[in-house]
């Protein structure tokens, strides 16, 4: 299937193989507009493991959706230690020697950042922070413990304002998934206590070379989280160790009961490491880069939109003028939230404002973002233990080169699989298809399969027996692009005869025809809720539109002409779409939004969104394929050893865990790399002269599609699945 002609000469992008090919430059990645002033998004990342690039400054004619802080230096400051409770026994003069001992603190794997960026970036939206990024995990010199006093610590810091490592969505608190009296580790309980004289003499100050204290707290909160708090407690009791101090545990019920005059006054007793060091005060221990006047904003935009919610407008509205205003000078941002104002129910507010009111996670999420600005050796982020084993698990997924197991590493064994189990053996080989095949696309639930092309059907096979179910064939030309419903139920066609039509899966039959484009349709995308979809078409007008099961238009963005490929991302943030003239196009799905262009030197072929909505795949025609990040709008990762070419040649994410980058190619091979290093990792011999498109199996990770203009359509796995399903096929049929 051909590529859109350039612009001085206005053919068919869909139209076949008569194109002269183009000049092939370097890719560059630009943001459509860049204003140097403009904050930079520093909040680190809690998706998969791959490198995040410097922020991109955002431009004033984009939205973002992040509320965030930048580190004033990366410097690491010497400051003292959590304190360990002593024994009743220990002499004084012990005491006053561990007191004045100036060895450095260890941080709790905190993460590194950049410096020097402005620490008030605030921007429209009501979510606290954006995804964030690589993290890295610092060693150091092993604590002195000295008795806590009535002051405030110093921040420990090597420069990071973030929470340790990936934090989620949920904050430290009180939570719905845990009992209600549990003392858990970040509750809304006060700190486990040691009775005087419990504690024991002091242990080495290292465990096989990590830090004692910090493996304790861990292990404290742990058995915290998994509701063996009698074991937390004797933890606590038998090594002088606590997990946090009252002041802590008083900042947490503040936010998580909505007391924010309590917990801006706590905030407001803050010592950061910009202060001097032994001030006699009792707040918290800020993180260095942390910025009070943005984390009130995050406390008093809660305040504002909970009274809005209850109605209360009048002082909703003095919060806004008054407490709002005083503290951040970004007009949009301040101009979204006094829209909210004109919400007429609970529902609406919730949905404009990207928030859950104040019955649902919404004081959890501000505390969690909260908590990444509070030292780590005085509040510990949440669930720490499990979040380290994620990324043990992680690592040894990542360095698995074969990797083909679906389900998590063991914790008691290495991981490794075996490389016979990769899908590199053909297994079935299809050829119903009359013409040319462009597309093939697994269901989400992985048991059917779609294929598309010239010869003017759509075939839906079942799987893994791959005979077919329907052949859709009311279309007058050529299928280039199909779309499945999220629950696989219905699916969209695109047409060269200039319709898009909508059929019933479960019957075959076409429940709509849609209105009648000027152009043919080249891409369907649908919407999370199910009930509606985005249609992209070679239009001039209307080339990007919303349409409900009714085939009633919802929206159009009256965007960019002559749109050649769609993605939405599965949480219906990011809408993407891609023109005919080297552009990417990013909307917020959400807000309907323009968010910012990327500017590629080479025509694109493909588009396709990670499963965890954060990494955009695009392939282009001189045989280059980029990871871009779609948070800071950069490249992270490239992939090459395919051939470009003028036609539509399509690259997809997949295999366990999301973990590779697949190709089709102008010589018709299909190419596979490590999606983390951009190995190639191997070359297979599949279609002539060249394959189109390929699909991996969403539930099986040991198997793949594929598809060329021989007219093929061919099965990837390996010969265990081959016996596997010959043996199940002899089960049903025993006198085949």
């Amino acid at each position: 299937m051909k590529l859109a002609s350039q612009p001085i000469i206005v053919i068919h992008p869909l139209s076949h193989r008569s194109f002269p090919r183009w000049h092939s430059a370097q890719t560059l990645v630009e943001v459509a507009d860049r204003n140097p002033q403009s904050p930079i998004p520093i909040t680190p990342s809690a998706s998969d493991d791959l490198s995040a690039p410097q922020h991109p400054r955002n431009s004033p004619s984009t939205i973002s959706s992040a509320l965030t802080f930048a580190p004033a230096s990366s410097s690491r400051p010497d400051s003292p230690p959590r304190a360990r409770r002593p024994a009743t026994s220990q002499p004084q003069q012990e005491q006053r020697h561990l007191s004045s001992s100036s060895v450095p603190r260890q941080i709790l794997g905190r993460r590194q950042r950049t410096s020097g960026e402005d620490s008030n970036a605030v921007s429209s939206g009501v979510s606290l922070s954006e995804p964030p990024a690589q993290e890295t995990f610092f060693t150091g010199a092993p604590p002195t413990k000295r008795r806590r006093a009535e002051v405030t610590m110093l921040a420990d810091s090597d420069g990071s304002g973030t929470t340790n490592g990936r934090s989620r969505s949920y904050a430290n608190g009180k939570s719905s998934q845990r009992p209600p009296a549990a003392a858990t580790a970040n509750g809304t309980h006060k700190s486990i206590p040691s009775k005087n004289g419990a504690s024991k003499p002091r242990a080495p100050e290292k465990y096989l070379n990590h830090d004692r204290e910090e493996v304790t707290r861990i292990l404290i909160q742990a058995l915290s989280d998994m509701g063996y708090h009698s074991a937390a407690q004797n933890v606590s009791e038998t090594s002088g160790y606590e997990l946090e101090s009252p002041t802590v545990a008083s900042f947490r019920t503040a936010i998580l009961e909505g007391d924010w005059t309590e917990a801006e006054e706590l905030l407001d007793a803050t010592v950061s490491s910009g202060e001097v060091e032994g001030s006699h005060n009792s707040g918290l221990v800020l993180a260095t880069g942390a910025n009070r006047n943005v984390m009130k904003f995050w406390i008093r935009q809660q305040k504002y939109l909970e009274l809005l919610e209850r109605k209360e407008h009048d002082k909703a509205l003095m919060v806004l003028r008054n407490e709002l205003t005083s503290l951040y000078l970004d007009t949009r941002k301040l101009h979204f939230l006094s829209a909210l104002i004109m919400c007429q129910s609970k529902e609406e507010l919730r949905s404009k404002a990207g928030w859950d009111g104040a019955n649902g996670r919404s004081r959890h999420t501000l505390l969690s973002e909260l908590s990444k600005c509070i030292s780590p050796s005085v509040m510990l982020p949440e669930h720490r233990l499990a979040d380290l084993l994620d990324q043990v698990k992680q690592s040894q997924i990542t360095a698995c080169v074969w990797h083909s197991n679906g389900e998590a590493p063991s914790l008691y064994s290495n991981h490794v699989c075996n490389r016979l189990d990769f899908p590199t053996e053909t297994v079935f080989e299809l050829d119903d298809h009359s013409g040319e095949v462009w597309q093939v696309v697994f269901s989400h639930d992985g048991t059917k399969l779609a294929s598309c092309g010239s010869d003017k059907q759509v075939i839906i096979w079942e799987v893994p027996s791959f005979k077919i179910l329907h052949s859709l064939k009311e279309h007058e030309e050529g299928v280039g692009n199909v779309a499945w419903s999220w629950d696989d139920s219905m699916l969209v066609t695109c047409c060269r005869d200039r319709y898009a039509r909508l059929w019933d899966v479960k019957t075959g039959h076409c429940l709509r025809l849609l209105y009648r484009y000027e152009e043919p349709v080249s891409s369907c995308v649908w919407a999370p809720d199910n009930k509606s979809f985005i249609i992209g078409s070679l239009d001039k007008v209307g080339s990007l539109v919303q349409w409900d099961l009714s085939a009633e238009k919802i929206h159009d963005w009256k965007g960019p002409p002559r749109i050649e490929e769609l993605a939405l991302s599965p949480d219906g943030r990011w809408l993407v779409a891609m023109d005919c003239e080297k552009h990417i196009h990013v909307y917020n799905f959400r807000t309907r939004e323009f968010e910012y262009k990327l500017d590629l030197k080479s025509r694109l072929t493909s588009l396709s969104i990670s499963e965890n909505s954060r990494y955009l795949l695009v392939n282009q025609t001189n045989g280059y394929a980029q990871l871009v990040d779609l948070v800071f709008r950069t490249p992270v990762q490239h992939y090459t050893g395919h051939n470009g070419g003028e036609f539509v040649i399509r690259a997809s994410l997949g295999g366990a865990h999301e973990m590779f980058v697949i190709a089709g190619s102008e010589d018709g091979f299909i190419n596979i790399w490590s999606k983390t290093t951009a190995q190639c990792i191997h070359r297979l011999p599949a279609h002539s002269p060249r394959c189109n498109s390929v699909s991996w199996c969403p539930t099986n990770p040991q198997l793949f599609a594929s598809c060329g203009d021989d007219g093929k359509i061919k099965i990837w796995s390996n010969d265990t699945w081959r016996r596997n399903q010959r043996q199940q096929a002899a089960i049903r049929s025993p006198n085949a």
